[in-house]
């Protein structure tokens, strides 16, 4: 948890990437905490689970981690406090599959706090994982996430632009198009099935950058990005 000097009463959750294989905590975890504790906010950085280290339901804990996340958040932030998600890479597929699946239930409660709603009240995908569709994904996470040989089923159960509904919270979307990891078509294709579910979306699509980039490059459009999701929220909140 990172508390900044003065709450501007927003709590953000963070979702680093890693391709499902690890988490990167620090240029998506710790950097981007720092530049939203400056602005206010008080940040969760998200360690979860790994599909990878032996679950028996893989494809379903990483999910499962950022529920109980949201949950926690909300049992501690005071009330009526705003709490939005952001995620970056894999991390943007979690953080995509928990605005589309928040309510999807994984588990029996184990206690009160697993009664809260899950749903982020926005979500920041930053260059994101958003299909599992084998030609337009990230292999690494894919193979990661649902195994070498996913059925059909899971495939699509597990690819959020699927099940955008008019109960998905409002998407913002970042991606350079010269991305060679996830394809710029990931945030194209939510950015599709948000527009077509008439719920509020933000798309910003710059040229350069790649993958990776966190917090972005100073100077160049990748960097503006926190300025212009704090404003974003701001508008919504």
């Amino acid at each position: 948890v990172f508390r900044p000097v003065k709450s501007n009463g927003r709590s953000l959750l963070v979702i680093p990437g890693g391709a499902y294989l690890f988490v990167s905590a620090g240029n998506e975890g710790v950097d981007v905490a720092r530049r939203f504790t400056a602005k206010g906010y008080t940040v969760y950085v998200l360690v979860y689970r790994l599909p990878g280290e032996g679950w028996s339901d893989r494809a379903d804990v990483p999910l499962a981690d950022a529920q109980r996340a949201m949950r926690l958040i909300r049992s501690r932030a005071p009330a009526g406090e705003h709490v939005a998600a952001i995620g970056f890479s894999a991390g943007g597929h979690l953080a995509a599959t928990l605005a589309t699946d928040w309510d999807v239930t994984l588990a029996a409660p184990r206690d009160a706090i697993d009664r809260l709603e899950a749903r982020p009240d926005a979500a920041g995908l930053i260059y994101p994982v958003i299909t599992m569709a084998a030609d337009r994904t990230n292999a690494p996470s894919r193979a990661t996430l649902l195994g070498p040989q996913p059925s059909d089923e899971l495939v699509a159960r597990r690819s959020a632009e699927r099940h955008v509904t008019g109960a998905t919270p409002p998407v913002f979307l970042l991606h350079a198009i010269d991305d060679t990891t996830v394809p710029v078509d990931n945030s194209l294709m939510m950015l599709a099935a948000m527009r077509a579910a008439k719920r509020p979306v933000e798309a910003h699509i710059v040229q350069e950058g790649g993958h990776g980039f966190g917090t972005g490059f100073a100077g160049t459009p990748s960097g503006m990005w926190p300025e212009l999701f704090d404003a974003w929220l701001t508008r919504r909140f």
